[in-house]
């Protein structure tokens, strides 16, 4: 692939994941597992408003290609085959999910030093056509996405903007909704903060003339804990702590209150566990060495794969 412009989605995508990933008032619990070979097993748990869903995912890679297979808790299944440089510089990706055979969808994505370009068609008899494209360097982008739907002969959406990134900073400018929202985010990691970041975000809507200003910051306490916070000026502020309790396997614990309604009660529900199993590098061991270590990974495995097949099927049942 080659080194030119993000894609236009990538645009700002620091910036927000810092105000808004891993921030939650859910209940999650997630299961990892990877192999040798190339096979990796997900499966997630959620507990939202008091409703239980799940899903199980899995994905092999072999060579420039990759099968993603996820099964959820509503009987859907969600099939993605992805692969890199069928054509020179370009990945091609084609999705369907059942029993929905309308909703299939082929994307292509070519990458050069100084443009980056997305197609994507539905397949079905009146489709929509996404597509984007941007212009410029790893350093300064300017780019454009739009929807265009074949049934109804009308763009549904049509974006711009430009994203400029440095080494320690990021900041864009997006023009969405059909030019009637504006948002502008600037990102700067810092070493007084360990690591972490500051970020800024303005968000103008001009239909309803609404304005809302976000500012957030991450914080590496030690090299295993995590903390975030954001405040905006509608008084809503969330804080999180994501510490690694083993290598790739995270707990992590969100709040958000309100600081114009003290008199309500915070919310203090958002719980996440992420947790890695290489367990199946284990049953190699088992079979190779036959060693304890082998034995104890293999035996985790078995208990990850019961525990989320046990908890899938509950929650199908639900």
């Amino acid at each position: 692939m080659s080194k030119g412009p993000e894609l236009f989605s990538d645009f700002g995508k620091e910036a927000k994941d810092l105000l808004d990933k891993d921030y939650t008032s859910d209940q999650k619990f997630t299961i990892s597992s990877f192999s040798y070979t190339g096979v990796a097993l997900v499966s997630n748990l959620v507990n939202k408003g008091g409703l239980s869903s799940g899903d199980v995912a899995v994905q092999y890679k072999h060579k420039n290609a990759v099968v993603d297979v996820k099964l959820d808790t509503e009987s859907n299944i969600l099939t993605t085959f992805t692969i890199t440089d069928l054509l020179p510089s370009a990945k091609t990706v084609a999705s369907v999910k059942l029993p929905d055979y309308n909703s299939g969808k082929l994307e292509v994505q070519y990458f050069h030093e100084h443009a980056a370009l997305t197609t994507a068609v539905g397949i079905k008899k009146s489709p929509s056509v996404d597509f984007s494209a941007t212009m410029g360097t790893p350093s300064i982008a300017f780019g454009a996405e739009a929807s265009y739907m074949a049934s109804s002969g009308e763009f549904t959406k049509y974006n711009a903007g430009v994203n400029v990134t440095k080494p320690d900073s990021n900041a864009s400018v997006i023009l969405a909704d059909k030019g009637d929202s504006l948002r502008v985010s600037y990102l700067h990691h810092l070493n007084q903060l360990n690591g972490g970041a500051l970020v800024g975000e303005i968000a103008r809507k001009f239909s309803t003339n609404e304005n809302t200003l976000t500012v957030g910051c991450s914080y590496l306490v030690d090299p295993h804990t995590l903390v975030k916070a954001k405040l905006n000026n509608h008084g809503n502020l969330g804080a999180l702590v994501q510490h690694e309790l083993r290598p790739k396997s995270f707990l992590t614990i969100s709040g958000a209150f309100n600081t114009k309604a003290l008199e309500k009660t915070p919310k203090f529900a958002g719980v996440a566990l992420q947790s890695n199993w290489s367990a199946l590098a284990g049953l190699q061991s088992l079979f190779h060495n036959s060693d304890r270590s082998g034995i104890a990974a293999s035996r985790d495995f078995v208990f990850c794969c019961y525990c989320s097949c046990r908890y899938f099927f509950l929650f199908s049942v639900k």
